[in-house]
């Protein structure tokens, strides 16, 4: 076994568990979900069929992953955020066909106790903040808070808040990385040394 899990997880098989991750107490890990290298999985978590996160995805306690959740890597889920993967839940009717694909993409942050509503995309590097409610799609490297959740600034992969000049380009104040704003997107530009 090239992860570790504490005694008390549950692990159905078949599913993927990658090199290095590490799965805490009374955490359940479901049949034919994916989970990539260098995880680190908190307690009381559980993450549904077909789930696929990628490497070094960091999930806080009391995360319910359910299926449908995309992830890719290193990606942060705070501690007790929600994700849900039906628009429209009864108790009575089955929608288990219905299921939305939610993607987190590449670096991207969710605080504690957020809510991400099923089928839209939380773009790269994007910060969602504690409490929040995520209804719509979330550009690359935006900082979204509130209920509904709506944008307040751009933030860089390091996870701090850019300012840009009139010319549109702001720099990461701790590690001087250079970002361009243009049509109300953001990239983050590579520079040639």
């Amino acid at each position: 076994m090239s992860y570790f899990a504490h005694e008390t997880v549950v692990i159905d098989l078949p599913c993927t568990i990658g090199n290095g991750t590490k799965i805490w107490h009374f955490t359940h890990i479901m049949a034919q979900c994916t989970i990539g290298d260098n995880c680190n999985i908190g307690q009381n978590v559980v993450i549904s069929p077909d789930v696929i996160l990628g490497d070094n995805v960091k999930v806080q306690n009391n995360v319910s992953i359910y299926s449908g959740v995309i992830c890719e890597n290193d990606v942060f889920l705070g501690p007790s955020m929600v994700f849900t993967n039906v628009l429209n839940p009864r108790s009575t009717v089955n929608r288990k066909n219905e299921f939305k694909t939610t993607y987190v993409h590449r670096g991207a942050s969710i605080g504690a106790n957020a809510t991400i509503v099923c089928g839209i995309h939380i773009g790269e590097y994007a910060m969602i903040g504690a409490g929040a409610v995520v209804t719509k799609d979330v550009k690359p490297y935006a900082l979204v808070v509130g209920n509904p959740a709506r944008q307040i600034g751009w933030i860089s992969a390091y996870g701090i808040r850019l300012h840009f000049d009139e010319q549109g380009f702001a720099a990461c104040s701790a590690t001087g990385d250079k970002y361009q704003l243009q049509d109300q997107y953001v990239t983050k530009l590579i520079i040639s040394k």
